[in-house]
């Protein structure tokens, strides 16, 4: 019996390269010797991406295209490609082919050996600068440091996921998603293959600083509480340290000469210290801010229309992240 993949590939203003994808996936799984389907997420582009698949869709049965009704970030593209995935294992790659679709067929390989989930470890890194290497290996190294969950390091969301995997991943219900966080999180049984990442083939990365900061903090508040801990206890030695300082204080007043007029140390300390707490209230701020989010219980995202799925084309739809197809 030939088993059935989903490829999943969320897009943001991917013109130059899409077509390029589109190709070197197709050119992959027509040699796995099954069946398959590639499932074109749209999160938002403001170029020409979605008028290029559309056309793509048109001549090809093989390719889905979901079109969001405005930009709902990278995790929340791969979250609803699983929603809409049909397929034995699925596999999230992005569309810019730093991860060689090639690698596909080893996953498919380890699958067929019986693991359940299959991530893709870099071993290499081209075209990316030192401070985009150095920071991405301190924040794999943080994180694992500081969550009891044990995420691979080196890795992206470049993986493949059985199905059964894939239905446990629909009934988690974050909105502030970190996906290969979730896939370590739910366990079952997990292998690697290794590969050397490409340069960008086109255009540019959708990842600059600003959102990688936020995705660092999703991925650090989503699986641990270390930082909440960690302002505790700083809290606690600054409270200490304060009224340490104002026993020493009153004793120069009392026994010594040594006390100067003025209030520069008064100033330099109130701001130290109140620089501290303003810090670590934003640590608590961020947690406060993600159970607001949960609470107001929004759908994952909004679906403009779809291409490729019959009957169901042109139809408003949304993800719950409550589990099951959106479909229903």
């Amino acid at each position: 019996m030939k088993a059935r993949y989903s490829i999943i590939v969320p897009m943001y203003n991917e013109e130059a390269v899409i077509s390029h994808t589109y190709e070197r996936l197709k050119a992959v799984m027509e040699n796995c010797g099954d069946t398959y389907e590639l499932i074109f997420v749209n999160d938002g582009s403001r170029d020409r991406t979605v008028e290029i698949m559309q056309e793509i869709s048109v001549r090809d049965a093989h390719v889905k295209l979901i079109d969001f009704s405005r930009n709902f970030g990278h995790q929340v593209a791969i979250s609803a490609g699983m929603d809409y995935a049909a397929g034995d294992a699925v596999v999230v790659i992005d569309a810019d082919l730093q991860d060689p679709p090639e690698v596909i067929l080893q996953m498919i390989a380890k699958w067929k050996q019986g693991y359940e989930v299959v991530y893709a470890k870099r071993i290499k890194r081209h075209g990316e600068t030192l401070f985009k290497k150095t920071t991405a290996k301190m924040f794999y190294r943080l994180l694992a440091s500081m969550t009891s969950v044990e995420i691979p390091t080196d890795t992206g969301d470049f993986r493949l996921i059985d199905q059964k995997v894939c239905a446990v991943l629909r009934g988690l219900k974050e909105k502030n998603r970190y996906v290969r966080g979730l896939v370590s999180w739910v366990g079952f049984r997990q292998t690697m293959v290794e590969y050397v990442r490409e340069e960008r083939f086109a255009g540019e990365t959708k990842y600059p600083l600003k959102k990688m900061i936020r995705f660092a903090l999703d991925g650090i508040t989503s699986f641990s509480h270390k930082p909440l801990k960690i302002a505790s206890y700083i809290g606690f030695a600054l409270s200490l340290s304060s009224f340490l300082y104002l026993f020493f204080v009153v004793f120069q007043r009392l026994f010594t000469n040594w006390t100067v007029p003025g209030w520069t140390s008064i100033v330099g300390v109130n701001l130290l210290f109140n620089g501290i707490v303003l810090m670590l209230l934003g640590v608590i701020g961020e947690y406060i801010g993600r159970i607001y989010d949960e609470s107001k219980d929004r759908p994952l995202y909004i679906v403009r229309e779809t291409f490729g799925y019959g009957d169901k084309e042109d139809e408003t739809l949304t993800g719950e992240g409550q589990g099951g197809h959106p479909h229903a």
